[in-house]
């Protein structure tokens, strides 16, 4: 990972989803002090949130292309 980071929000989907996998490498892989721990963490929360609001807007999209109003039972 590089020490100048992109916002979070300006990342697209695939590239939060794969920057949160790095982050989850980094973290299982242990050896970061915890202050590291700590900021991988919090970026990781970022980025998959980030995911979150990718793929609701890309739901909210698919119902409205759709008709969300024959399908109330969506799991």
């Amino acid at each position: 990972m590089s020490d100048e980071q992109t916002p979070v929000s300006q990342l697209g989907y695939e590239e939060a989803r794969d920057e949160l996998i790095e982050v989850v490498r980094i973290l299982e892989a242990g050896g970061q002090d915890l202050d590291a721990s700590l900021a991988l963490w919090e970026r990781g929360e970022e980025l998959a949130a980030r995911c979150t609001e990718h793929l609701d807007g890309a739901r909210d999209r698919i119902d409205a292309v759709l008709g969300d109003d024959d399908s109330g039972d969506r799991t």
